[in-house]
């Protein structure tokens, strides 16, 4: 199945590549300001930006794979409340809001599947991260 191979989702690497369009094309600044006219607080920027690279890198290699994509949730939903007065269409102006929606569901998704075969994870970190024991 296509989200149980980390690596193979577009979504790991949307994730990333989304939070380096903000620090390179749009620059910090410039995302820090638009987070502010959005009435966000501006430390959020950062934030969302560390989510995005981050959150992406650990998903590219399968690591704590459900606890990242569950953190990244209420990022794709920020996106998707941004998103969504400019209609259902990404392709409309300023871009609608089904690709944010697509987005939180494959983490859903992804939460509920959890690493696959080619993770690179350290075993048993997720239940060492959760407090939980996968050993009886």
């Amino acid at each position: 199945m296509l989200l149980k191979k980390p690596g193979s989702c577009p979504h790991f690497v949307r994730a990333r590549s989304h939070g380096l369009l903000k620090v390179f094309v749009f620059t910090l600044p410039g995302t820090v300001k638009f987070f502010e006219q959005l009435g966000y607080p501006s430390l959020l920027a950062y934030v969302v930006v560390a989510a995005e690279i981050g959150g992406g890198l650990a998903l590219i290699f399968g690591a704590l794979t459900r606890i990242v994509s569950v953190a990244l949730i209420p990022v794709m939903i920020g996106a998707l409340l941004v998103h969504l007065p400019n209609g259902w269409l990404f392709s409309n102006a300023n871009g609608g809001w089904e690709f944010p929606a697509l987005w939180t569901a494959l983490l859903i998704v992804q939460a509920l599947l959890g690493p696959g075969a080619f993770a690179v994870g350290l075993p048993h970190a997720e239940e060492q991260a959760l407090g939980t024991s996968a050993r009886g």
